[in-house]
């Protein structure tokens, strides 16, 4: 019996994606419908669709691994001493750990609007973080009576000043409140560390994911125990291309664009940015300097938030990429919008929808990366320092591969792929996004695949991506 070398799962709200690898290769790939109300049977079905591509009468491999999307993300709430710095670290927790921000709240906030915040989210999980290492202890201890008064059920991440955990600690404890104790996610002014938080976070999305049925099939069948979150799998295989392995060189800095039928992800990874010193780097604050950079546009997708594209960008001016005025046309871009945002899975039908879907596709793209990049100021700031024409924020301009993966990359010709992201790259206007990168598609998905892979064997990882890139 054939048995081969991985076979990678990731569980999507709508498709489940398998790929199989036997000695650094893709061999076979398979899609089939996510059955949420027995993950297992999608799955299984996939499965089927590869035997029968490859006339097998079973299916072994030595790695059985897989991620997931399904879920969502944890419903995570940030609690810390000043709302920017907060944010700029929960970001970074959250990065691939399966969790979703939908708040940042701080001691800069009234008492009253932050138990109100917590009443109305309901969180699955809360950062609670505030203050470096042996300097502010009030804000963490009052956001912990909060989080008591607000009579919440959630876990707890207890995130902050070290010197203040164990009395934050005592207060959600005699509130019956869950909480697990880390190390202080912002330690001084200058670092970031954010692991050990983020492994709690993610052990607490396996436990989610696994309530689903028929999903203890799945786990009894991972080799390495773990389920990683579709975005934090793509972002390791972007990191694993860019840097390479000791004695093998990656492709360098690149963009990463991940446009899927809810959200754009952007990733982007700057392994140049490893040698910079803490005074380079500057403060937690104003950082972008970090290797890896991960932006979550959630309103901007090609089905489900096809609405939010033309909230954000008005439909007129969407036409008028293709010199398209007349208000019929842009009626229908409407109606194509929301028809699309209930018919998830609905496949243009003529010319004029797959131009609709094209263009959809630039302005997201566009969009998310204007977001995800850096800018040149045009206005002074003494307090901040900034005068005009100063590069602020994260510096793409250098970057010289964007790999674009996706639905809508996946169906169609590569070429069409690349003309979407140059299009959506022609005008930069003052953001610092690059000025002519090369396009790769990702049209296999290969990227999640291994980056998962990475995570039982790194060299085997990259064999995989330099195969697949041509590097």
């Amino acid at each position: 019996m054939r048995k081969f070398d991985y076979l990678v799962i990731d569980i999507g709200s709508t498709y489940t994606k398998q790929r199989l690898f036997k000695d650094r290769e893709l061999k076979a790939s398979a899609q089939s419908p996510t059955t949420l109300e027995n993950v297992y049977e999608g799955i299984k079905k996939g499965q089927e669709v590869i035997k029968e591509k490859m006339g097998l009468s079973s299916l072994e491999a030595e790695h059985f691994l897989a991620a997931s999307s399904a879920a969502g993300g944890l419903r995570m709430v940030a609690m810390g001493y000043m709302t920017r710095v907060t944010a700029k670290a929960a970001k970074e927790v959250a990065m691939n750990a399966g969790a979703k921000i939908l708040e940042v709240i701080s001691f800069e906030d009234m008492p009253e609007y932050r138990v109100q915040i917590l009443k109305e989210i309901k969180p699955d999980i809360i950062l609670l973080a505030g203050g470096t290492d042996y300097g502010d202890e009030e804000s963490l201890l009052e956001n912990a009576s909060l989080i008591v008064k607000s009579g919440v059920r959630c876990i707890v991440v207890i995130a902050g000043n070290i010197k203040a955990q164990e009395k934050a600690a005592e207060i959600l404890k005699q509130g019956n409140i869950d909480y697990v104790r880390v190390p202080n996610i912002m330690p001084t002014i200058h670092e970031l560390r954010v692991k050990e938080a983020r492994d709690v976070i993610h052990r607490e999305f396996i436990r989610q994911i696994t309530r689903a049925e028929g999903s203890h099939i799945l786990k009894d069948k991972i080799t390495n125990g773990k389920i990683i979150p579709t975005p934090g799998a793509v972002l390791m295989g972007a990191e694993l291309l860019a840097k390479g392995i000791d004695g093998e060189k990656g492709l360098g800095a690149l963009i990463v664009v991940d446009l899927g039928g809810a959200t754009t992800d952007v990733h982007s990874v700057l392994p140049e940015m490893e040698d910079l010193s803490e005074e380079e780097r500057g403060l937690v604050i104003s950082n972008e300097k970090q290797v890896s950079y991960r932006t979550v546009e959630g309103n901007l997708g090609l089905r489900v938030s096809a609405g939010g594209i033309i909230d954000t960008v008005k439909p007129k001016r969407i036409l008028m990429k293709r010199n398209i005025q007349d208000e019929t046309t842009v009626e229908r871009l409407v109606e194509y919008c929301r028809f699309l945002e209930k018919n998830n899975d609905h496949i243009p039908q003529n010319r004029e929808e797959e131009m609709f879907d094209t263009l959809l596709a630039e302005t997201a793209v566009e969009t998310a990366l204007k977001r995800h990049s850096g800018y040149i100021a045009q206005e002074v700031d003494p307090v901040m320092g900034i005068t005009p024409g100063m590069p602020i924020g994260r510096d793409l301009r250098k970057v010289q591969k964007v790999i674009a993966v996706g639905g809508f990359f996946h169906h169609r010709p590569a070429s069409l792929g690349q003309e979407v992201i140059k299009n959506a790259l022609r005008d930069r206007g003052i953001s610092l996004l690059p000025e002519n990168p090369e396009v790769l598609i990702d049209k296999d998905y290969i990227l999640f695949a291994a980056g998962i892979i990475s995570q039982t064997d790194e060299e085997y990882a990259y064999h995989v991506l330099k195969r697949y890139f041509k590097f």
